[in-house]
């Protein structure tokens, strides 16, 4: 297996040892789908199913084919045929327990693990760029955002191919560019306006988050089948950077988003050993923190971290996606009918529960405890709702400092000194992993216990309409869309269109005494998409997000993620 230190490969039939180029790329293919099997020595055509985006027909061929290398394709595809049965096999059993959800288990801590809990281990000690991780700032890996990103004064920058990324082929293509020029600390961005962007000397450690097990990338197939997203956005990170992040005294780190068992850690460190194996980089190398951002994850904390401690950066409270987990998991039951979501917030029991199990868990084991998301952005057309929006961050990462995170998030390069300022007070050390909880005692009906609240129609109004212009926004393109003066991610669409699809499936009571009913969301859905300038999103897209939001509301189960369904709709 050759390494990403750009090795060539004999790729053109009849004319071996000459390199794959941008022009002989697009002579080859001109814009063909031609699925991989299992046969060796395949051209790059033969590998790539480029739906429409034929190789060097874009706006930077060079970075697609160096993208896109005989040899970085070669190594997705061992990663797709050694774990591709085991994600589908994983996936399935996700789909078993939700069934047996729905037919009233309950989640609790695994038995047969309680020897693990019980017992004293640690992860291994974090790299020396991972120690102080006080503030993250996390976004799309797009050219100008990911400057921006690494120059904001963050510890930490996650470059995201999942949440806040909407996987157009050659967006995706290009974010592992924008990636593979950050590290090589080559990337640069001129503005229409003439503005220039570069590299400061001192920049943000990166992080990269691939897709979740459950997301696909139907661009490249494999014996017929789409290659698994995680394995797409993990193998070209790691071929064509981990050598070189290494050599400049980093390393290739990850975030792993949406997992629900400590055996889907398992397999990510599976992964990371194969990776690392093939590719002849030093065994360790390789760090990953956890996002704890489903209810069934709550429950496998200590699990996750031991399956992964060789691996381990720590675990990170993903909070939005957690509550849209929570009303998933356990939609089907009328007693776990959920307030409006603005009332769901941090100082929720279970929330409150599930953030300090994730401290006391994470410390215990020697690993960082990283808080959650401040969506929040800058308002510079009202200074007093910008004050108010500032000081719920404060608010929060106090919170979240006082409880013992050695970090937090923020999806603004304005809220970084903010975050930073309530750290640097409250944690002057680079970290917190000595402090501990010892009291605290965390039980299953803690991390079950139903929020209190109403459900009004100003929250089902919201839901629908913030819920169905994010989907819209990523239909046309855009992962990252603020929204009422919030940065909004995929998080917000699936917990409003999950809390609809709940209120809807149960009948829940308004405040106002109404029950809401497929035909009152629809009426409101229809009201609120009115209200949208017709020519706000790529055109189509606004009826065609109402339509996807409108099947999930009213279909007799909980969609597991919408999108899913939408990438169908994305070139």
């Amino acid at each position: 297996m050759e390494s990403g230190r750009g090795a060539s490969s004999p790729v053109g039939r009849g004319r071996p040892g000459r390199p794959e180029s941008a022009a002989s790329g697009r002579e080859l293919c001109r814009g063909a789908f031609i699925p991989v099997g299992r046969s060796g020595n395949l051209t790059l055509c033969d590998k790539i199913a480029l739906m429409g985006v034929p190789m060097g027909a874009t706006t930077s061929p060079p970075a697609y084919a160096h993208v896109l290398s005989p040899a970085a394709v070669d190594f997705v595809l061992s990663l797709e045929r050694r774990f591709g049965a085991r994600r589908r096999e994983l996936l399935a059993a996700r789909a078993a327990r939700q069934a047996r959800l729905d037919s009233g288990e309950r989640p609790d801590f695994l038995k047969e693990t309680a020897e693990l809990r019980r017992s004293e281990w640690t992860v291994a000690k974090a790299p020396a760029d991972l120690l102080d991780r006080r503030v993250e700032i996390t976004g799309p890996p797009e050219r100008k955002m990911v400057i921006n990103a690494l120059n904001s004064g963050a510890k930490v920058f996650m470059a995201d191919f999942e949440d806040s990324h909407a996987p157009v082929w050659e967006a995706t293509l290009a974010g592992q560019a924008n990636l593979m020029d950050a590290v090589r600390r080559t990337v640069s961005f001129k503005s229409p306006e003439g503005k220039e962007y570069r590299l400061k000397e001192k920049t943000a450690v990166l992080l990269c988050r691939p897709r979740g097990w459950h997301l696909e990338e139907k661009h490249l197939l494999l014996d017929g089948r789409p290659v698994s997203g995680s394995f797409f956005d993990f193998g070209l990170y790691f071929f064509h950077n981990a050598k070189e992040l290494l050599a400049r005294g980093s390393g290739p780190y990850f975030y792993l988003p949406k997992m629900e068992s400590h055996l889907e850690a398992r397999l990510w460190n599976d992964v990371f050993l194969f990776a690392q194996e093939s590719l002849g980089v030093p065994r360790g190398s390789v760090r990953a923190t956890v996002l704890i951002e489903t209810l069934l994850a709550a429950f496998e904390m200590d699990e996750i971290l031991f399956e992964l401690r060789e691996h381990s950066a720590g675990l990170n409270c993903g909070r939005w996606d957690y509550i849209f987990s929570f009303i998933k998991k356990l939609g089907a039951d009328p007693a776990c009918v959920m307030p409006d979501r603005a009332q769901v917030g941090m100082t929720s029991h279970f929330l409150r529960s599930y953030s300090r199990l994730l401290i006391e868990t994470c410390h215990r084991r020697g690993a960082h405890a990283m808080g959650g998301m401040a969506a929040q952005i800058p308002i510079k057309d009202d200074p007093a709702a910008n004050e108010a929006a500032l000081a719920k961050v404060l608010a929060d990462k106090e919170r979240e400092a006082g409880d013992g995170h050695d970090g937090t998030w923020v999806a603004h390069p304005g809220l970084v000194p903010v975050a930073a300022g309530v750290f640097d007070r409250l944690m002057p050390a680079p970290n917190q992993l000595a402090k501990r909880l010892p009291d605290l005692r965390v039980a299953a009906a803690d991390l079950l216990a139903v929020p209190s609240g109403t459900r009004t129609e100003e929250g089902l109004r919201s839901n629908l309409s913030i819920g169905v212009q994010y989907l819209a926004a990523w239909l046309s393109g855009n992962g990252c869309v603020p929204l009422k003066n919030l940065m909004e991610d995929a998080a917000t669409a699936e917990i409003s269109r999950a809390q609809v699809w709940q209120w809807v499936r149960h009948g829940a009571l308004l405040s106002d005494g109404r029950p809401v009913t497929a035909a009152l969301a629809r009426a409101v859905l229809s009201e609120e998409v009115a209200k949208v300038a017709p020519d706000r999103y790529a055109a189509g897209r606004l009826a065609l997000a109402a339509k996807l939001f409108e099947d999930m509301f009213t279909a007799p189960r909980c969609v597991d993620f919408l999108t899913v369904p939408a990438y169908a709709h994305l070139d």
